[in-house]
């Protein structure tokens, strides 16, 4: 997954944390009441599937960007099994100033009854130059101690806090659900009722980004990043 976060100014901070008060949980990226335990064993995953969110389809492609950036997310027609579980295979490159730098296998599967989405890990490539450099942020569930996140809830609701990535020093991304009737204008188009989500990682906890994603789509903004466009490959 992009791995790039900002520290928010403290003015947009406060704005968001009173935007919630009415949750009954703390803003903090500090506070200890972040889910974690999903019950994973007692569900039925499949590796094809969408809820409103989050679209876990072969050929689906989002494309987003900013004034130097470009993030381009598309689900391969392929599946890996990860921690035994079969898993769809979420491709994700990153550009910056035209320059590839990152390419990421991400692993995902949807419970068929609530449609939460689960995050199994990710391979990762970082390119300097055209070189792979390193693999930083790559870890997989069922490998020491990694446990399946949940990316996106089936249903979320203002003020979840849940953990995304669940690999202790490596990657501990964690999100929370801050409202679900935002309006964005984007490049692509003006979108409403969306979900918009505070992310961080327990690994820096004053570090946090927000997020945008439209019903029906997925991901609309990602700190600068607006989508510019989106569908299946090879459609018009």
């Amino acid at each position: 997954m992009k791995k790039s976060m900002h520290t928010v100014a403290a003015m947009a901070m406060a704005i968001f944390a009173a935007s919630c008060g009415s949750s009954g949980n703390s803003n903090a990226q500090g506070s200890s009441s972040w889910q974690e335990e999903f019950g994973l064993s007692g569900r039925t995953l499949s590796t094809v599937g969408r809820n409103d969110y989050f679209i876990l389809e072969p050929g689906f492609q989002l494309v987003l960007e900013s004034k130097t950036e470009k993030l381009a997310v598309t689900v391969l027609d392929e599946t890996k099994e990860v921690d035994g579980v079969a898993t769809r295979v979420v491709e994700e490159k990153e550009w910056k100033n035209g320059e590839l730098i990152e390419i990421s296998r991400n692993f995902f599967a949807i419970d068929e009854k609530t449609k939460d989405v689960f995050y199994f890990g990710e391979e990762v490539d970082m390119y300097n130059g055209g070189i792979v450099t390193s693999h930083d942020g790559a870890w997989l569930a069922g490998k020491n101690g990694a446990q399946a996140g949940l990316i996106m809830p089936g249903k979320p609701k203002v003020g979840m806090k849940y953990y995304q990535e669940i690999a202790r020093g490596v990657a501990m991304d964690r999100a929370e659900v801050l409202k679900l009737d935002d309006h964005l204008d984007t490049p692509a188009g003006s979108f409403s009722n969306c979900l918009l989500t505070k992310e961080g990682s327990a690994l820096n906890p004053f570090e946090m980004e927000f997020k945008t994603y439209a019903p029906g789509i997925g991901l609309l903004q990602d700190e600068k990043l607006l989508l510019v466009k989106y569908g299946f490959v090879g459609e018009e």
